[in-house]
């Protein structure tokens, strides 16, 4: 018997260096270096210089600790962003930034000298400053370094910084337009307040966690009222505050809720009846039987269920065991109804107004609309120094704030009850048996007191830390003054309205924020930021406007930074017009937003990035910043130009693990970016942001990396592919024209345009989720399950001169160009493997642009067939299956085909892979071995070879050719 001859020598099979396995951890690292060698990003510009420009202006990320997952993500978008802009031929540079100043960083360096044992208050201001850029510096340098290994393109070596000098001035020049132009004012105000940082926080810097506080109910004696017959009942408040109750000076009932007064005359308190609960001489609850308590009527039984609770745990106290109070109900109901209103005029005295002094004035009680029945007793004691409402309410009464509690959140001093002690927010100063509860309740003030109400509550997101709400004087910008026009919140929702928001659900997250927005306080009184440079005359309390003072101070910050505000230098700064004497010297700093929300006007407009311009096109964050840096830079820029200074504003959700919980180093469920891509490689990792729908909370896991892993060899196979099967090609000798091509190749010249098409609209809609899986569905679906399985056969065996090899491999060079142009802002380092795999010489791929698809690739009519033609495909496919499962064929290139009469027109064998197609009279498939002999070289049964392993007409030529 003789051996079957082997043909594999005459097969033109795909070839190529381009390995399969990435190993992108090892070889990105050098891409990024020969990019920089390259000097890539300054090639860019000069490649786009003059093309319509697009300004994505970067929110500074906070120079505190290594990179997180959070901005890798960050990072990788708006790299996406300026690198499909470019893709479209436009000038889209990428300028990085850092926000420098605040208290993180000053923590931390307080945290390095406490242990120490070093006190932070002698150590001269500029030596601690130093110390702060010391460090903010280093984690600029670290982050800088991270970013670029995700292969972000910008102007790494020319980042902004917050503290750079020349920021530092622009950001003095920002805040003294205000000045100048009336947009500040100093007031008392209630403002978020962190007793551990001794500083006001802006409302960004806050989150809310659940806590367990102290509740208590209070009771003020009626004094004058009238209502005759409620002075000497009580009226009282419930509140979770205890602290507050020492700085107490009023109470606020509902104008239009109703009031009762209960008389307390259960069996177990009837005046004049045995004593049944052997209450004896105990002074709390012989005292509960004396007095009557003005509530509100729809509050009585969760007032009642909380004395109740009291009374008993005193009965328990008083006999030693537990007292069962069985046929004795401790309140009953009765007396008269008040509406709010009529309370005007009422007065009570403080619980503690034996201390004299302040605790001895007077406590009106005061019409409040906040004043709600949903808990409580439908009353509130006023505190004007910690709350807004009260605040409010107390001032449009002539109450003024006493400022008792201190910048540590203890009492004053020479406080009247408590002085010197605190801190405030210590649940054991607010507990039950705590110095405020018990003196309340010697003085036979307290009705109620749990530890039990749980709530939501403010704290720091910087130290963790509850925060109060404290008056102190600060700086402040108006949201609704108005003098010469527009108010500053009118401007700002005008400017939101004509803002573009992906999504749009972000134009009234930020709009409802903008429109209930207290007065922007500006002030905190820490050393490590941007001094609000003004002096206040000690006179009058008004600032110095002076523009001649304003251009020294900002010439000298611009010059030498921060520590050029030195009171040292204060009559430089004054000049002949003025006497140091007679001015205080503000000592306070800028809120930081204030810096990042300045920093469009140092990046964009001070031309030290000349290929940049006002406004930005783009703002790009997580979704908090709606209320952080879009409305700081929006508030900012609105003040001084009258509109934002973005058209558009991008936001991005959070990303979770893999089971939907957020990441915090605690649960120990945090993913470092820099891990993931010591073990995957960048491009995975912007594979996965760019998949994800970055627009809401999403995931990230180790079953989901493997999924993208397993995406990206996908297309990796599609490049590999492409390379092999255009190994030699040469346009020029092999090149055919779109009309002289078979109908398949003109189908997926149409499919190209759609594409195109799409990726696009989704560019234009900053939709990435959908460039890249839709980029991926073809690649997958229209090459690699279609397009290439069926030309495998014309490619390896067809003659490298046939008409049909050649247009199809001209087509293969057409997709390679668009491809490798589409999937390089999404992996930019196997773009670049990819690009240089085919052109060694080419320079880089990411300096090319998009082509524009001739118009007449667009073939809908003849689309519309090969859809039918697909379909049918599948159901072939699947007809096929059941046959190959049980090993009836081994391929399906040993199946017959019978298709349905109606069928589309064309070579359907060549299409389904399959022996012979014949049509039949019936709707269904049918699927049977074929009896046709095997080609030896292309291994399709054909009924012209005579025997296994005999040619087919077309490869005896095409070996005879290649002997040849």
């Amino acid at each position: 018997m003789t051996e079957a001859p082997d043909y594999r020598s005459t097969v033109f099979l795909p070839k190529t260096d381009f390995p399969m396995k990435a190993g992108l951890p090892q070889k990105e690292p050098g891409i990024l270096a020969r990019w920089q060698d390259e000097g890539l990003y300054s090639q860019l510009r000069k490649a786009r210089a003059g093309a319509e420009k697009f300004i994505l202006h970067d929110g500074p990320p906070y120079a505190n600790g290594d990179m997180h997952i959070g901005h890798a993500l960050n990072h990788i978008l708006k790299d996406m962003v300026c690198r499909t802009q470019t893709l479209l031929g436009k000038d889209a540079p990428y300028v990085p930034g850092w926000d420098c100043h605040g208290l993180p960083i000053e923590w931390k360096i307080e945290e390095e000298y406490r242990k120490k044992k070093k006190n932070k208050d002698e150590v001269p201001p500029k030596e601690f400053r130093a110390e702060c850029r010391a460090y903010a510096q280093k984690w600029v340098d670290v982050q800088r370094e991270q970013l670029k290994r995700l292969g972000i393109q910008g102007d790494w070596d020319n980042p902004y910084l917050t503290m750079d000098p020349q920021a530092e001035g622009t950001i003095v020049a920002e805040l003294l337009k205000f000045a100048e132009s009336g947009q500040l004012y100093r007031g008392a105000k209630p403002v978020m307040w962190s007793p551990v940082e001794k500083t006001a926080l802006a409302e960004a810097e806050i989150e809310y966690e659940d806590i367990v506080s102290t509740q208590i109910d209070v009771a003020f004696e009626i004094v004058e009222s009238p209502i005759a017959e409620l002075v000497g009942a009580h009226a009282v408040i419930w509140t979770t505050t205890p602290w507050t109750i020492p700085v107490n000076q009023a109470l606020a009932y509902g104008p239009e809720v109703e009031y009762v007064l209960v008389d307390i005359r259960g069996k177990g308190f009837e005046i004049g009846r045995p004593d049944p609960l052997g209450i004896g001489d105990d002074g709390f609850l012989s005292s509960l039987r004396d007095r009557k308590f003005l509530i509100a009527s729809d509050l009585q039984g969760q007032f009642f269920n909380r004395v109740s609770s009291l009374v008993r745990q005193r009965l328990q106290e008083v006999h030693g065991q537990a007292v069962d109070l069985t046929g004795y109900p401790i309140f009953e109901t009765a007396g008269a109804r008040y509406k709010g209103s009529d309370l005007a005029g009422t007065i009570c005295r403080h619980p503690m107004h034996a201390l004299g002094g302040f605790f001895a004035k007077p406590r009106p009680m005061l019409p409040g609309d906040f004043v709600t029945t949903d808990s409580g007793t439908g009353l509130v004691h006023m505190a004007p120094d910690h709350g807004e409402d009260d605040f409010a309410l107390c001032k449009a009464h002539g109450i003024e704030p006493v400022f008792a509690v201190q910048g540590d959140g203890k009492y004053r001093e020479d406080w009247g009850w408590l002085g010197g002690q605190g801190s405030v927010i210590n649940p054991k100063f607010n507990a039950p048996d705590g110095p405020i509860c018990e003196d309340l309740r010697a003085a036979g003030g307290l009705l109620a007191a749990s530890a039990d109400y749980k709530h939501s509550y403010p704290h720091s997101w910087r130290s963790k830390a509850k925060v109060i709400y404290r008056c102190t004087p600060q700086w402040f910008v108006p949201m609704d003054r108005g003098e010469a026009g527009e108010t500053l919140r009118e401007k700002a929702v005008a400017a939101i309205a004509a803002t573009r928001f992906v999504p749009e659900k972000g134009r009234n997250r930020i709009g409802a924020m903008v429109e209930g927005r207290p007065d922007w306080v500006l002030s905190r009184q820490r050393a490590w930021g941007v001094p609000i440079t003004l002096f206040v005359d000690r006179k009058t309390g008004q600032y110095l406007n002076d523009p001649a003072v304003n251009a020294r101070i900002v010439a000298a910050v611009r010059a030498e930074g921060v520590d050029a505000w030195d009171a040292e230098r204060a009559q430089e700064y004054l000049g002949p017009d003025y006497r140091v004497e007679d001015y205080e010297q503000v000592t306070d700093i800028l809120d930081v937003w204030f810096d990042s929300g300045s920093t469009h006007a140092f990046v964009l407009e001070s031309g030290r990035w000349p290929d940049l311009q006002w406004p930005a096109d783009l703002y790009l964050e997580g979704s908090d910043q709606h209320r952080g840096w879009f409305q700081s830079s929006l508030l900012e820029s609105c003040s001084t130009r009258g509109r934002a200074p973005y058209n558009a504003v991008l936001t991005h959700g959070f990303t979770m693990d893999a089971k939907g919980m957020k990441m915090s180093k605690s649960l120990g469920n945090t993913i470092s970016p820099i891990d993931l891509m010591k073990e995957y490689g960048a491009d995975i990792l912007r594979l996965w942001a760019l998949s994800v729908d970055f627009t809401e909370d999403h995931r990230i896991g180790k079953e989901i990396l493997a999924g993208v892993a397993d995406q990206y060899r996908k297309l990796r196979n599609t490049f590999r592919y492409l390379l092999g099967a255009l190994d030699g090609f040469d346009h020029g000798a092999e090149g055919v024209e779109a009309a002289d091509m078979p109908e398949l190749e003109r189908y997926m010249l149409h499919r190209l345009v759609e594409l195109d098409g799409a990726l696009r609209q989704a560019i234009n809609d900053f939709d990435f989720n959908t460039y890249t899986r839709v980029l991926i569905d073809f690649c997958n679906e229209d090459l690699s399950a279609f397009f290439f399985d069926i030309r495998k056969d014309c490619l390896y065996c067809d003659a490298p001169t046939d008409p049909k090899r050649r247009a199809y491999r001209t087509v293969l060079d057409v997709l390679f160009h668009a491809l490798v142009r589409y999937a390089a802002p999404v992996l930019v380092f196997t773009s670049e493997e990819v690009w240089t795999s085919r052109f060694p010489d080419g320079g880089s791929v990411h300096l090319e642009a998009l082509r524009e698809l001739p118009a007449e690739w667009r073939d809908a009519a003849l689309a519309e067939r090969f859809e039918g033609l697909r379909a049918l495909r599948n159901t072939v496919t699947e007809a096929i299956e059941p046959l190959r499962r049980d090993k009836v064929i081994g391929s399906s290139l040993q199946a017959e085909v019978v298709v349905p009469a109606g069928a589309a027109e064309g070579d359907l064998a060549e299409l389904f892979i399959t022996a012979q197609v014949t049509r039949g009279q019936g709707d269904a498939v049918e699927i049977v071995p074929t009896a046709h002999h095997k080609c030896g070289r292309c291994w399709r049964h054909l009924p012209e070879v005579t025997e296994d392993g005999a040619l087919c007409a077309r490869c005896d030529e095409v070996v005879a050719g290649v002997d040849a």
